[in-house]
């Protein structure tokens, strides 16, 4: 029997992480617009904080997500859990999703953003979709 303590330490790392994936970009978005020098330094702080916040509960995710594998019996099971695959498969996806948000944290720090709000405001919609897989995948398993 798999640990509860272990699941709702694993759920806990994932929505902290969660929320810094979601605000992130909302800071991007109103960086992206405003002209106001004191304004973009202050949400440059407020980016950089909110990036070092959630990059240990990615690295928490990760590493639980890891212990649930072995401990749950899943490593045994891995060739005929294609949910597993798939779901993996979007949490790799989300970690180079973090890191392109850490590369963009810096570039607005440079003031070297030449992209639009709106291309932030996509990029905020993004990993709600993979959230959504990642869910219903572990609940549902359905191959």
């Amino acid at each position: 029997m798999l640990p509860l303590w272990l699941k709702a330490f694993h759920i806990i790392a994932v929505v902290c992480w969660f929320a810094g994936i979601f605000y992130l970009p909302r800071l991007f978005v109103n960086h992206a617009m405003v002209d106001d020098e004191a304004t973009k330094a202050q949400l440059a702080v407020m980016e950089r904080k909110l990036y070092r916040f959630m990059t240990p509960f990615m690295l928490f995710t990760l590493g639980l997500g890891t212990w649930l594998v072995f401990a749950g019996g899943f490593a045994e099971h891995f060739g005929s859990a294609g949910w597993l695959h798939v779901k993996l498969l979007l949490v790799l996806l989300l970690c180079g999703y973090h890191g392109w948000l850490g590369a963009t944290v810096k570039r607005f720090a440079r003031g070297e953003n030449t992209r639009s709000h709106r291309y932030y405001r996509v990029m905020n919609e993004l990993p709600v979709l993979v959230l959504f897989a990642v869910v219903l995948l572990v609940v549902i398993k359905p191959f």
